[in-house]
């Protein structure tokens, strides 16, 4: 048994949305809730706190069914926009990874390289209805004789195609800097010499495992803004990592949980799924994803009133300890100073950059918000949440 002066039901809060009468805040805004009303006020208020996050996501990928051909075929190997694809899987099922890049670009033979198109690049042409050509080559069996197919084929002709991300949504990430005398190329933009700039990612007090740091809510069978449509929470995501330093108030100091996510490709939208080419670095893709977070207790209510000046992560050298295993901190900022546009590091003014779209971010929560407040999209119990480390500083 709790303590809890505030004890709500999944079922309580649908009931409520179905009826009309639910209440629904972004995390922005049930931050000053809770400073006004306190979190037991603010738990019997509020019955819904929405998240959102748009930012490069680069485990990701779709799965495919292209359809059968007569004579039929069974792949080996299948390129789309001449981007190759998985085709380990069956007759004419293939996996597309967003990282994968065109077979023909010259990648970093003339450093740094542009990366023009990917796998991000075709799933966000799938989804502009435009036409992408597939090849696909086997070596023929006696119940699927075909060798080669080459064909055009658009998102809506397809009988399947599944966005499925490994590693989405990651709590908390590295502030990047560059400690060496030249220019370099990675996963979180340009980084100039000598600590130049300052990369970041993540939407702070919008993200949304801050706003549910031990996963209480959050698990197998939570149903989530994915892509600009419905998705869901399939398992931990791939380096999921609980267990590590936290504050009093449960944020992770260091990268920690991850999320494994699904959902119907045809209901997505170019708009939220945006194929990315990262200079020097590679191909990935955008991806917009929101959780609402139910308010069941005035436990949650406090969580989800967390702040960026109460979030910190940690500056990381990208020059040359990162690329040499090298585990070492220069320090700690938090997301308030990330988003000022500055922060202080050995005693100089480092402008700071976004990777993730904080209007984007802010876009999601207020459209799930919408979604949820007309009755249109309705919480998705967890069967189990993901696995917790409840380690605090």
């Amino acid at each position: 048994m709790n303590n809890y002066k505030v004890n709500k039901t999944y079922q309580q809060i649908n009931q409520k949305i179905r009826s009309g009468e639910v209440v629904v805040v972004t995390a922005e805004e049930m931050i000053d809730i809770v400073k006004e009303k306190g979190a037991v006020k603010a738990a019997k208020q509020v019955d819904v706190v929405t998240t959102g996050t748009f930012a490069p996501m680069c485990s990701s990928g779709a799965f495919i069914n292209f359809g059968h051909t007569v004579p039929t075929i069974k792949a080996s190997k299948v390129w789309l926009n001449n981007v190759p694809a998985y085709a380990g899987l069956a007759a004419v099922d293939c996996y597309i990874g967003v990282t994968e890049p065109c077979e023909d670009d010259p990648l970093n033979k003339v450093h740094p390289g542009e990366f023009n198109y990917g796998g991000g690049h075709v799933i966000q042409d799938l989804l502009s209805g435009k036409e992408i050509h597939l090849k696909a080559i086997a070596y023929g069996t006696d119940c699927y004789p075909n060798r080669m197919i080459e064909k055009e084929i658009t998102l809506n002709k397809l009988p399947y195609a599944l966005l499925c991300n490994p590693r989405n949504g990651y709590q908390n990430y590295n502030c990047a800097v560059n400690l060496t005398n030249k220019t370099i190329y990675t996963y979180m933009g340009a980084l100039k010499p000598k600590a130049g700039n300052a990369n970041y990612c993540s939407a702070g007090q919008l993200s949304p495992l801050f706003n549910d740091p031990y996963y209480k809510t959050i698990g197998l069978g939570s149903r989530i803004f994915l892509g600009g449509g419905e998705g869901y929470v399939t398992w931990q995501g791939s380096q999921h990592k609980p267990g590590v330093k936290r504050t009093k108030k449960g944020a992770p100091v260091t990268q920690a949980g991850t999320l494994c996510v699904m959902g119907d490709l045809k209901k997505m939208s170019p708009k939220w799924i945006v194929g990315l080419s990262l200079l020097g670095y590679g191909c990935s893709l955008a991806v917009g994803l929101g959780i609402p977070i139910p308010v069941l207790n005035e436990e949650m209510a406090q969580y989800t009133a967390i702040s960026d000046d109460e979030i910190f992560t940690q500056i990381v050298d990208y020059g040359h300890d990162y690329p040499n295993g090298i585990s070492k901190s220069y320090g700690q900022v938090s997301y308030a100073e990330l988003k000022s546009g500055h922060i202080k590091f050995n005693d100089k003014k480092v402008p700071t950059v976004p990777l993730s779209s904080l209007v984007r971010a802010r876009e999601i929560a207020e459209t799930l918000k919408k979604w949820i407040s007309q009755g249109k999209f309705m919480l998705g119990e967890p069967q189990f949440t993901l696995p917790s480390a409840q380690c605090s500083a």
